[in-house]
């Protein structure tokens, strides 16, 4: 039902700009194309903090309530916030590369992932049962059930609807640099990537832009993407290993 593994498509939309050239090498991946030490580190605090606040609404809330009870809402609701948050701290853009005797292209996009609304959908199903199974034991969980697939549910409707929503979840770039315009090549010693750094005129500017092209790698395949660039530099441009900078963006 849900095929996480599934090979990447590249978009309808995409028209290499050097199509009519042999294509020298060319792979998709999708990776976390941001600082993934900050986003780890933001998601342990914040793991850390739902559990402070789970705790404190369990002491509050739940003196009365059975124990099994409490263990059940707190657990579902804890599971619930931090798939939230890991929706945010985890995100993952779609590249797909090509390097051919011109240049290096590469599409960046991001489709509004499909598999979340039936995984949501199937989810709130499965705990509302359950809920309701226990209710029967002790009425008490119907507020559990109230908490936990009634939120779930009204997200899941939430993002059904709203176009807004996805639309913000949707992105595509697709650029291209020719081999004169890179002014330097970085492998990368912290994360699995070959950094570009380049100079080029933007269309409608009378000035050079300076800024780096985060070329993302699958495992062990930097040292050969970079062995491969280097004979298409031009002559002097510096080869480094480096600690990179992965920021948000290529532009």
């Amino acid at each position: 039902m849900f095929k996480f593994n599934k090979a990447l498509d590249l978009p309808p939309q995409l028209h290499w700009k050097f199509s009519d050239e042999p294509e020298l090498l060319g792979w998709t991946i999708r990776a976390r194309n941001y600082n993934t030490f900050v986003a780890n580190c933001m998601f342990i605090f914040m793991a850390l903090l739902t559990a402070l606040v789970t705790y404190a609404a369990d002491r509050v809330t739940g003196i009365n309530e059975s124990y099994l009870n409490r263990i059940s809402v707190s657990l579902g609701f804890y599971i619930f916030i931090m798939s939230v948050i890991s929706s945010m701290t985890h995100q993952r853009m779609n590249f797909a590369y090509r390097l051919t005797r011109s240049g290096v292209e590469h599409c960046e996009w991001k489709d509004f992932p499909k598999w979340v609304l039936p995984f949501l959908k199937w989810l709130t199903g499965i705990t509302a049962i359950i809920f309701i199974c226990m209710a029967s034991i002790d009425p008490a969980f119907l507020i559990g059930a109230l908490v936990g697939p009634g939120g779930m549910g009204l997200m899941y409707l939430s993002m059904v609807h709203s176009k807004s929503y996805q639309e913000m979840h949707t992105q595509y770039h697709h650029y291209a640099y020719k081999w004169e315009e890179i002014t330097q090549l970085a492998i990368a010693t912290n994360r699995e990537v070959v950094d570009l750094k380049y100079s080029v005129t933007q269309e409608g500017d009378d000035f050079k832009t300076n800024w780096s092209l985060n070329v993302f790698c699958k495992r062990k395949q930097k040292e050969h993407v970079a062995e491969l660039i280097k004979p298409y530099l031009t002559s002097g441009v510096p080869v480094i290993k480096a600690n990179v900078n992965v920021p948000l963006s290529t532009e």
